[in-house]
């Protein structure tokens, strides 16, 4: 028998199909039984890099046997046989696949597609699954022999490390998630919502009164993070969660960040804190938006200004010392591409992101926990938000020396989301901070963050200003320029790792009654990417 035609054996009935192609189709069937010809025997040993040849004969060998049922020889055609052995054996016994016909396609090199059309059978009821894996072939580091490259993803596209596919009935039962308005929020509709939709069911399916019903999803790997479901088998009885978004907002949200890569962005009311929007375009499907931690670059410099506009060591209509560059603590910063603006005022230094300028005061403030009781104190950075959903808080650590001037322009060991840098501005915009909610607390009576003291007015309206400035002449002239109302806005880029790398794109704006941030990781300037998709955002209000 060629290799082409080569499949499973179950219960003594060979049951692989020659395509058209002249790949195999193997089908898994009951409850399995031996793999046949698929065993580590059938291939041979050798050196250098896998021949595509090989790739082909090691895919068909792993996919009989793993459609065979025979957990132990596909293990053994895979480089990390332990877990291979316990996600194939868990496809029929924890997954409950009942049948599933895997066919390979061509290989490309030492990568080889196959597409997995299965049925699950739960409880008498049984449901279709198909869907498209690919896994790669590499030279067993003892054996010499071709093997899989054991990743979760070969079993299912969307697992990742540690992750699992279950079937059942869930702990949760589902919910119908709505917008401020009711209009219904779907994951077909908004895409990136998925992990904010599979977190409210989580958190509030059992409470909100609903039933839950039978489907496949996917166990994740850290405690208390949401199961994604991907198969209703039975349909529960959903609850209705009234949340705050608007569909309105998030629908041009999600369309904003279509348009560039590992791009985030949240919407947020000042005057309420409600959360209005939340959308992500990233290929791990993290809701970086909200549980991001990066450096948030000169967006920061909100927060900074606030704080020497509070201390009395600058005033918006005073002259700044915007120098080339300046040294702290053994460490020299720059202003891009060496500019300087000898007669700028703090305003303008603001509004062209002048480095220095936030950097020269330093040595006047004499308190290293300055700048880091000021986005705690006034901005509620840090005290532990409950937004209704999983979110990270930014942080501001106490810092000295270069990293302390570091941190007055966002860099150091400052780290933030959009949702953190949203709240910043709308807490410049009403000089209150208001922490931001998905949903009410009054669902389930969770306890909401209230900073210390409200920002003086002097200094909200100066801070104000030099936003509005931003937005009219500054950094953000171009990209707020399609933005009506009462505007201002900030840019901001981030230095992350080696020097080659491009920063990250920090914008946040405000329109009005909305503020939003956006970043995009390896977007270069705060205009360029991130300020587009703020924009976007703010018009849609």
């Amino acid at each position: 028998m060629n290799g082409a035609a080569k499949g499973a054996v179950i219960g003594g009935v060979f049951l692989a199909m020659v395509g058209a192609t002249g790949y195999g189709v193997y089908a898994l069937v009951g409850d399995g039984g031996e793999g046949g010809e698929a065993t580590t025997s059938a291939l041979s040993a050798g050196s250098g890099p896998v021949k595509e040849k090989e790739a082909e004969a090691a895919a068909k060998a792993f996919l009989a046997a793993w459609a065979a049922g025979d957990e132990r020889v596909a293990a053994d055609l895979t480089n990390n046989p332990t877990a291979a052995q316990s996600a194939v054996g868990e496809f029929r016994s924890r997954a409950y696949v009942s049948k599933a016909v895997i066919t390979p396609g061509p290989a490309n090199g030492t990568t080889v597609p196959f597409k997995v059309e299965a049925e699950i059978t739960y409880e008498g009821t049984t449901k279709p699954l198909a869907y498209d894996s690919t896994l790669t072939v590499v030279r067993g580091l003892t054996s010499g022999k071709p093997l899989v490259d054991w990743q979760p993803s070969v079993i299912h596209p969307q697992l990742q490390k540690d992750e699992k596919l279950r079937a059942g009935a869930p702990s949760s039962p589902p919910v119908r998630a709505v917008d401020r308005n009711g209009e219904e929020l779907t994951a077909e509709k908004y895409p990136s919502l998925r992990p904010v939709l599979d977190q409210l069911r989580q958190t509030y399916g059992a409470k909100a009164g609903g039933k839950a019903g039978a489907e496949l999803w996917i166990e994740p790997a850290a405690e208390g993070a949401p199961r994604r479901s991907l198969l209703t088998l039975v349909a529960g009885e959903p609850s209705t969660v009234r949340t705050y978004l608007d569909a309105g907002v998030q629908a041009a949200a999600e369309q904003a960040v279509t348009k560039y890569p590992e791009s985030s962005v949240v919407a947020v009311m000042p005057s309420t804190g409600h959360v209005l929007a939340v959308a992500n375009h990233r290929r791990d499907g993290f809701n970086a938006a909200m549980a991001g931690n990066r450096a948030p670059g000169s967006t920061m410099k909100i927060v900074t200004g606030a704080m020497l506009l509070d201390r009395g060591l600058v005033a918006a209509d005073k002259q700044a010392e915007c120098t080339k560059e300046v040294s702290w603590g053994g460490r020299t910063f720059h202003n891009l591409k060496n500019f300087e603006d000898p007669g700028a005022t703090f305003a303008t230094a603001f509004a062209r992101s002048c480095n220095t300028a936030f950097i020269k005061p330093v040595k006047h403030v004499n308190d290293d926990a300055a700048l880091s009781d000021e986005a705690r104190e006034v901005f509620g950075i840090g005290l532990d938000w409950k937004t209704g959903v999983n979110s990270t808080d930014g942080k501001v650590p106490v810092a000295t020396g270069a990293e302390e001037a570091a941190g007055y322009i966002g860099q150091g060991r400052i780290t933030m989301n959009p949702l953190n840098v949203a709240s910043i501005t709308a807490t410049a915009r009403t000089g209150v901070f208001r922490q931001p909610l998905l949903v009410s607390p009054e669902l389930d009576g969770r306890k909401i963050a209230t900073a210390e003291r409200r920002m003086k007015p002097s200094v909200q309206q100066q801070l104000v200003s030099m936003m509005r400035l931003t937005a009219k002449s500054g950094t953000a002239r171009e990209a707020m320029a399609p933005v009506g109302g009462d505007k201002g806005a900030k840019t901001g880029s981030a230095e992350v790792g080696g020097a080659g790398d491009s920063p990250d794109s920090w914008f946040t704006g405000f329109s009005d009654d909305l503020a939003a941030a956006a970043v995009v990781e390896g977007g270069g300037h705060g205009g360029d990417a991130a300020g587009p998709i703020v924009a976007t955002v703010l018009n849609a209000r």
